[in-house]
């Protein structure tokens, strides 16, 4: 690999990149404050997104708009013009184009039916570091799209570093080619411990002094407590919030197998809200039909973050009953609010939430226990007041935006020698 030039690693110095799948995206506002703290730390940050934002731009909030203005969109270019970008690169640095596709075939181990995909990613990787190039930027970190900054790096003098987030990446580590990427970076990320053991485990031992485990966080000031004081029980709705795609990983199935478990022991008074979008919704809402629970469940489909603001500021219990999970930064913001939270114990989630004294924590598949934990809050209001506290104490202590997003900042700047906690 040609190595990118020796620039300065520091934010007032040097331009930096930022290449994601699709920015600004509904389900990754976290890459989006995470950059704007950035820019407010004195970073200059050109952003690159393969896809345009995922709705309509007269839709997104103000914060949104004003990256969406600043963001430049690969596919937006349309494919002659993409193709046309990939001639002049081959023209212009001939060497490098050809490196890059050579690496590329490489990487699809010259399998003739992963051709497309490949091609795809090749094409938007010179499309995006031809963009880089000409703004001056030879570093680029990148939020799910590691292969494209992958081969970009191969063809343009650019370094760059990733962050992962799991589970995804370690479903297929051969596939997702975390060995070399790992090795051609020039640091990793990862926003759990249980997300750096598995980038060890893919990757090997020599190259482990560039993985730094750094949490994802919230601006507390933005999730700010939505009780002052203990609940006591009133007649009514208890209201149960899940903030997620509706997706399998998610298990919204199980979520709404626990509520008719409870419904069916009388308890009528209760209400589901699934707020998100995904390919699950039709069977998601055949279950609900099926299982005679349409008026204990409600779809909000997807929001924009200052109306999901509004859904948790309603709530009494924050639910997820997820297969598999990153750290949600969903419960992240649940917990700075004080509401208490059910989730089960898979993968970084037990770093965020311990188990009784910050929320509860279930197995997953598990209908049943979810049940329970679910009518132990509603049951226990001074249970639940103080978990939410602990909760927000935890997010203060571990998951602030600011703080998290300086310790990030730093290895920016020094990415070798100071590894987050």
């Amino acid at each position: 690999m040609a190595s990118a030039p020796d620039v300065p690693l520091n934010g007032n110095l040097a331009r930096w990149g930022y290449v994601v799948s699709q920015y600004p995206a509904t389900n990754h506002t976290f890459i989006l404050r995470e950059i704007r703290t950035l820019r407010r730390l004195g970073f200059n940050i050109d952003v690159v997104s393969i896809r345009s934002p995922d709705r309509p731009l007269d839709t997104l909030s103000q914060d949104e708009a004003e990256e969406a203005a600043l963001t430049y969109s690969v596919l937006a270019n349309g494919w002659l013009r993409i193709l046309g970008i990939n001639l002049a690169t081959l023209l212009k640095r001939p060497i490098g184009y050809l490196r890059g596709l050579l690496y590329a075939l490489q990487l699809m181990e010259w399998d003739l039916r992963r051709v497309l995909p490949f091609a795809a990613y090749f094409a938007e990787a010179v499309v995006a570091g031809s963009y880089l190039m000409s703004r001056g930027v030879r570093h680029a970190h990148t939020h799910f799209a590691s292969t494209v900054t992958l081969l970009m790096a191969r063809v343009f003098p650019i370094g760059f570093s990733a962050t992962f987030h799991g589970p995804d990446e370690f479903n297929d580590v051969v596939g997702f080619h975390m060995a070399a990427k790992v090795e051609k970076a020039r640091w990793i990320s990862t926003i759990s411990h249980f997300a750096a053991s598995q980038t060890m485990k893919a990757s090997l031992p020599v190259y482990w002094n560039k993985i730094h485990p750094l949490p994802l966080g919230v601006d507390p000031g933005a999730f700010a407590p939505r009780h002052a004081a203990v609940k006591t029980p009133t007649p009514g709705t208890f209201n149960v919030l899940c903030v997620g795609r509706l997706a399998s990983a998610k298990a919204q199935h199980i979520l709404i197998e626990a509520i008719g478990r409870i419904v069916a022991l009388g308890r009528s008074g209760i209400k589901l809200t699934l707020v998100g979008a995904g390919p699950e919704r039709a069977s998601l809402e055949e279950t609900v039909a099926r299982r005679n629970l349409m008026p204990y469940v409600d779809f909000a489909g997807a929001c924009n973050h200052d109306r999901v603001i509004e859904f948790y500021a309603q709530t009494d219990v924050f639910a997820m009953a997820s297969f598999a999970e990153g750290i949600p930064v969903v419960l992240m913001e649940a917990m700075a609010m004080e509401i208490p939270c059910v989730a089960t114990w898979i993968t970084g989630i037990p770093e965020l939430i311990r188990g009784e004294v910050d929320g509860l924590l279930v197995p997953p598949a598990d209908p049943d226990a979810l049940a329970a934990a679910i009518l132990r809050l509603m049951d226990d209001p001074a249970l639940g007041a103080r978990l939410g506290k602990s909760a927000r104490q935890k997010v203060l202590a571990e998951y602030n935006l600011s703080r998290n997003t300086e310790r990030l900042a730093e290895v920016f700047r020094n990415p070798i020698g100071k590894k987050g906690a």
